[in-house]
C-alpha cells in the first residue's frame, strides 16, 4: 500500500477512496493516537494524510519509506515540518478549501455581538422585551474593524466586512505596504499591532499560530476600547485564554467569540463559558458540506499527484 490516512475523525472517506480507486492507488485508514501509534501501524508507507495525531522526529527516524504528509486543513502544527525536511520528507496543506466559510463565522460572530443577538434574545427567552438593553449598538459605517493576519482567509473577511461599510485596518508582517499586498483594496490601511488594538471596534483574527502564541495577552487586551469586541476563528493559543478571561471579568473589552480554543474540547468547567459576554463554537468554521468535500478531494489529488511525480501544489516546505 503506498497511502495511510493515519486519522480522519470524518464520517468515511468515500471521496478518497474513489480518487484512489480510479488510478489503482491502494490504501489504508487508521485512527492513530500518540507517535507510537503510527510507528506502529505506519510502516512501509510512502505517504501520510494527517488530521490530528502528532508527527515528529520520533516518528521520521522510525519510518524512512515516508515521503510525503498531507494535512487535512490548513495549519500544520501537529507536524514538525522542520524534521520533516531534515529527512526529506515534503509537507503539504490544503490552504485554500473553506476560507469562506471561516470568514463568514467571523462576520457570523461580529454580527452577533454588532447587533446583539444572542443577548437580546436571552433578554426574549427571560420575558424581558426591551431594545435598550442592546445599548450601545453602533453603524456599521462607522466603525472600524480590525484584521490580525491578511492571508486567504483574513482577505476573505475584509472584503465581507467593507460591504457593510466599515473602515477595514489590517496588520500583517508580510505586507506591511498596502500597495504590495494583492487584496489591499479592501484594506484601508495597513498598521502596527497596538494601533490597530487601539482603534478597532473588532479585532478578528486570521494569523497562523506559529509565530503568534499569546500574541493577545494582558498587555494587548488593555489597549482595546471598552466597546470592542474580540474573534478567533484562527488557532487556539494565539490568544492567552487566562488574560482572556480576566479581561472578560474585568470588562476591559465588551466580548469576544471563539472557534478555537488552545485546548480542544473546551472544558465545561472552563472560566470563560461563565461569561454572558464569551461565545464559542466547536472548531467548526471550516465546515459546509461543499468544504468538506473539496478538503477531502484536495488531500487525496495532492497524493496522487506525487505518487506519479508531479509537483505538488500546496507544498508547506522547500525539500
Amino acid at each position: 500500500m503506498k497511502v495511510l490516512i493515519t486519522d480522519c475523525d470524518h464520517s468515511n472517506v468515500n471521496i478518497e477512496k474513489e480518487i484512489f480507486n480510479e488510478v489503482n492507488i491502494s490504501f489504508a485508514l487508521e485512527q492513530c493516537k500518540t507517535e507510537d501509534d503510527v510507528i506502529s501501524k505506519g510502516k512501509g508507507f510512502e505517504v501520510f494524510i494527517n488530521q490530528f495525531v502528532p508527527l515528529t522526529n520520533k516518528v521520521f527516524e522510525e519510518l524512512p519509506e515516508l515521503k510525503l504528509i498531507v494535512r487535512y486543513g490548513v495549519g500544520v502544527d501537529n507536524v514538525d515540518v522542520d524534521a520533516a525536511t531534515k529527512h526529506g520528507i515534503q509537507v503539504c496543506n490544503v490552504p485554500d478549501y473553506g476560507m469562506n466559510e471561516v470568514a463568514d463565522q467571523a462576520l457570523a460572530m461580529m454580527l452577533n455581538f454588532t447587533r446583539g443577538i444572542s443577548l437580546m434574545n436571552d433578554y426574549v427567552r427571560k420575558g424581558v422585551w426591551d431594545y435598550q438593553k442592546s445599548v450601545p449598538l453602533f453603524r456599521h459605517s462607522v466603525q472600524t474593524i480590525g484584521i490580525i493576519g491578511v492571508g486567504r482567509i483574513g482577505s476573505s473577511f475584509a472584503k465581507k466586512v467593507k460591504a457593510l461599510g466599515c473602515k477595514v485596518i489590517g496588520h500583517d508582517p508580510k505586507y506591511l505596504k498596502a500597495k504590495s499586498h494583492r487584496h489591499s483594496e479592501y484594506i484601508d490601511e495597513f498598521v502596527s499591532l497596538d494601533k490597530l488594538l487601539a482603534e478597532s471596534d473588532v479585532v478578528s483574527i486570521h494569523c497562523p499560530l506559529d509565530r503568534a502564541r499569546n500574541l493577545i495577552d494582558e498587555e494587548q487586551l488593555k489597549q482595546m476600547k471598552e466597546t470592542a469586541y474580540l474573534i478567533n476563528v484562527s488557532r487556539g493559543g494565539i490568544i492567552n485564554e487566562t488574560a482572556l478571561n480576566k479581561a472578560l471579568k474585568e470588562k476591559w473589552i465588551a466580548g469576544a467569540a471563539v472557534d478555537v480554543t488552545e485546548n480542544e474540547p473546551l472544558e465545561p468547567e472552563s472560566q470563560l463559558l461563565k461569561h454572558d459576554n464569551f461565545i464559542c463554537t466547536p472548531h467548526m468554521g471550516w465546515y459546509s458540506e461543499q468544504a468538506a468535500r473539496e478538503l477531502k478531494s484536495k488531500v487525496a489529488e495532492e497524493s496522487v499527484r506525487f505518487l506519479n511525480g508531479d509537483a505538488v501544489k500546496y507544498p508547506i516546505n522547500k525539500l
